[in-house]
């Protein structure tokens, strides 16, 4: 057997689409879907990451801005260029690209962000709102995992999940959002004896570690769906996720490629946030 391939290449393509049509129906209401974007600092993957987050928005006729500063911009300026932009009636989604410089204090602005325009989903309030079943913002990532699932047809209701990864921004708000689908849910970390164990049972495997070869086919239950959340680089310098692709891809019944998986979702997902968030207002 060899699993089918969940393609978040083409999902991506078609949840941009009914974005972009919601976006044009706001704007036709005078009422065009924005998103600010602020970079501190002239991290190289950052720059990358807003670049493509502004031209996603452009290809669905979102509003964005998109704000540079130097890296030693003070904490105080930051806040207060914050407060601003949740005062701004055109801005429906605020992101503040991480990493930070050290002397910022990255909580602090997250908090700072008003739950309305929380579109990462990063913050205490949202993390509270996913946490008791309120309609909120979800984090993108576990938000798009979420999306793949349901790609593949499969009823999460009863299956069993395990989650290898316990991070704020993946781990945890992935297992919710699995609770929330009607799954039994376990949660795996790097302090968990014989992971196998866990996994072997699982329906669905969510890896979230950060790193490669974590999950090999003999901890695979056959027939499980298997979503790699991982960016890593083989001794090839080639680009891998958490999991042996090549050996799972036997023994599964979907898995997620590395790239092509869940990376194009992340994005995506933020994109839905902010029509959404656009939409409420």
């Amino acid at each position: 057997m060899s699993a089918q391939l969940i393609d978040g290449i083409a999902l991506s393509q078609k949840l941009r689409a009914e974005i972009a049509s919601r976006a044009a129906a706001l704007t036709a209401q005078g009422k065009q879907p924005g998103l600010a974007v602020i970079l501190v600092g002239e991290d190289p993957a950052s720059q990358v990451y807003v670049r493509n987050k502004v031209k996603a928005c452009g290809d669905v006729g979102f509003h964005s801005v998109l704000e540079k500063y130097e890296a030693d911009l003070g904490e105080a300026d930051l806040l207060a260029r914050i407060e601003a932009l949740n005062n701004d009636p055109a801005i429906h989604g605020i992101l503040v690209q991480m990493p930070l410089p050290k002397h910022i204090n990255p909580h602090k602005v997250i908090e700072a962000i008003a739950t309305s325009k929380d579109v990462d989903g990063y913050s205490v309030l949202s993390a509270g709102e996913l946490m008791t079943g309120l309609e909120g913002f979800r984090p993108c990532t576990p938000y798009g995992c979420m999306k793949l699932i349901e790609s593949t047809g499969v009823d999460l209701r009863g299956k069993h999940a395990v989650v290898i990864g316990r991070s704020n921004t993946v781990g945890k708000p992935m297992g919710l959002l699995l609770l929330q689908a009607n799954a039994t849910v376990t949660i795996c970390h790097s302090a968990t004896p014989d992971l196998g164990l866990y996994t072997r049972q699982a329906d669905v495997v969510v890896a979230a570690v950060g790193r490669r070869d974590t999950l090999t086919a003999d901890m695979v239950k056959p027939g499980a769906i298997v979503i790699d959340v991982g960016m890593n680089r083989d001794d090839n310098g080639k680009l891998c996720g958490d999991v042996d692709f090549a050996g799972i891809k036997e023994v599964a019944s979907h898995i997620t490629p590395v790239p092509g998986g869940v990376g194009p979702m992340t994005i995506t997902m933020l994109l839905m946030n902010t029509i959404e968030s656009a939409e409420r207002k």
